[in-house]
């Protein structure tokens, strides 16, 4: 069961990358939040490294696989991102402002390797930013008003892939309820992100809800006012 469910989380956040990378290139855009992507890329690197050299598993596999694949997310951030930010942030500002947060992410993840060692650091910081990365794909899509630069499978597989290790490490593996209740609130913000995916897709990718019945509205106003 132990490590059914590592696979099961390393290929739905694979499938997570793998389809940023794809609606990355093909919309001209990056397919995580700039926070998110700097804490994720910052985690993986940092842990794959030390797993590796001192603890190998297949965990520090994965998270090889999960490093190397966002690599490619943080080129789509670095080769498309300035277009997403306001005319005011110079090519400059968008390139100092993103190393400083890229430099700030690892800086937290070393944080909390030194404070808490290699097992419970890992896994409190991957819980905690999965929970931020949670609300900042629904920020994003807000932002955006809809489903560029993100998708149906992107949601599901995100949510698959934190789900599996809340199983595990939150209610297998006795935490006290920590990891438990931060998985919880992990599964509901991505779950209200799956359905705002859902939506924006049956509207044709735009997250604005139709309104027919204002038309109506306005029409029989105006019929009235005849």
């Amino acid at each position: 069961m132990h490590i059914a469910l590592i696979l099961a989380s390393g290929i739905a956040w694979t499938i997570v990358y793998i389809e940023a990378i794809r609606i990355g290139f093909r919309e001209r855009t990056y397919a995580m939040p700039a926070v998110a992507l700097g804490l994720n890329f910052a985690w993986e690197w940092t842990y794959a490294v030390h797993n590796l050299a001192f603890d190998p598993s297949v965990q520090g596999g994965i998270n090889l696989v999960w490093g190397i694949a966002d690599a490619v997310i943080v080129y789509t951030f670095f080769r498309y991102g300035r277009a997403e930010f306001p005319s005011f942030v110079t090519p400059r500002m968008f390139a100092g402002l993103s190393v400083l947060l890229f430099g700030m992410s690892f800086a937290v993840q070393w944080l909390f390797l030194a404070k808490f060692g290699a097992e419970d650091g890992a896994g409190y910081s991957a819980f905690l930013q999965n929970l931020l990365m949670s609300g900042l794909f629904i920020a994003m899509f807000v932002a955006r008003r809809g489903l560029r630069g993100q998708s149906v499978t992107i949601a599901v597989a995100k949510w698959l892939g934190t789900l599996a290790p809340t199983i595990l490490f939150g209610a297998l593996e006795d935490d006290g309820g920590f990891l438990l209740g931060l998985g919880i609130m992990c599964s509901v913000l991505d779950l209200v992100y799956v359905g705002l995916c859902v939506q924006a897709k049956r509207n044709g990718g735009v997250g604005d809800v139709p309104e027919p019945l204002a038309v109506t509205n306005r029409a029989d106003s105006a019929s009235m006012e005849a």
